[in-house]
C-alpha cells in the first residue's frame, strides 16, 4: 500500500484557501473546509482566520460530539478573551441544539444552553464596539428556550 503525503500551501495562497473554506461552509460542505482549514494551520499555526473557520466549520457538524469536542480543542488555541467567550458561547449553543434535536431531558438541554448564555454574557462585555453577535446568539438562544418551554433555574445561566 502506497502512503500519500500530504501536499503543502503556499504562503501567498493561504487569504485564497480560506476563502474556498469559507465558501464551503456555505455550500454545507464542511468536510473540505475542516481539510483547508487544517492546510492552512500547517502552513501558519497561528492564522487566528484559520482557527475561527476551523472551529466553526467543526460546529457545522455538531451532530458528532467528537467534533464538538475538536471544536473545544481549537478554542482553547485562540488569544483573545472576546473569541473565547464568544466561540466557546456557540460551541455551547450547537451542543445545546444537538441535545435538543436528540430529545434530550429539558435538565441537558437547560444545561448547555445556560454554558451558552454565561459565555454571551462574558463576551458581552469584552465585544469591540457595534459587533452585537454575542446579543443576537444570546437573543437566539432565550427565544429557542421559550418555543420548547425549558426554563432555567435560578443563577443557571451565571458564571
Amino acid at each position: 500500500m502506497v502512503e500519500l503525503a500530504l501536499k503543502s500551501l503556499s504562503a501567498e495562497g493561504l487569504d485564497r484557501a480560506l476563502d474556498k473554506a469559507a465558501h464551503y461552509r456555505l455550500l454545507n460542505d464542511p468536510e473540505p473546509a475542516e481539510s483547508i482549514c487544517l492546510d492552512v494551520l500547517d502552513a501558519d499555526p497561528a492564522n487566528r482566520r484559520a482557527k475561527v473557520l476551523l472551529l466553526l466549520t467543526l460546529t457545522d457538524q455538531a451532530s458528532s460530539a467528537n467534533k464538538l469536542r475538536d471544536a473545544r480543542a481549537v478554542l482553547a488555541k485562540l488569544d483573545d478573551p472576546y473569541d473565547v467567550a464568544y466561540f466557546g458561547g456557540l460551541i455551547a449553543e450547537r451542543e445545546a441544539r444537538m441535545q435538543l434535536a436528540r430529545g434530550a431531558a429539558d435538565r441537558h438541554v437547560a444545561r448547555a444552553f445556560a454554558e451558552a448564555l454565561a459565555c454571551f454574557e462574558r463576551a458581552e462585555a469584552l465585544r469591540p464596539s457595534g459587533n452585537d453577535d454575542c446579543l443576537l446568539r444570546w437573543n437566539s438562544c432565550v427565544r429557542t428556550l421559550r418555543r420548547h418551554g425549558i426554563t432555567l433555574r435560578e443563577g443557571e445561566a451565571e458564571d
